[in-house]
């Protein structure tokens, strides 16, 4: 949690920091269009990647209380990874083409 607050501490001033260069003449829609992908990205690699360790995590405790579940767990665990990791894959993609 602490991340997080930091992080934000350091983004959100960013975002604000085009106005005081005016003479400038502010941030272009370009720029605005590429912070809107990064955070997308963020968002996308934030999410999956909590998921995935929640399903690990939670995949591991079931085969740590009943050993020979194990097989049973393991494939869907691992095909339930693969479609999370395909959410965070179709970002990335969707992020290039757009861009």
């Amino acid at each position: 949690m602490r991340n997080i607050v930091l992080g934000f501490a350091v983004v959100v001033p960013l975002l604000f920091t085009w106005k005081a260069f005016g003479a400038e003449g502010g941030m272009d829609t370009q720029s605005v269009k590429y912070l809107a992908y990064f955070f997308a990205m963020a968002i996308a690699a934030f999410g999956g990647t909590a998921a995935q360790s929640n399903a690990a995590s939670v995949a591991l405790e079931g085969i740590a209380r009943n050993p020979s579940a194990a097989d049973k767990i393991q494939t869907p665990m691992i095909l339930a990874l693969a479609l999370m990791e395909s959410l965070v894959i179709f970002t990335l993609i969707s992020v290039f083409l757009v861009g």
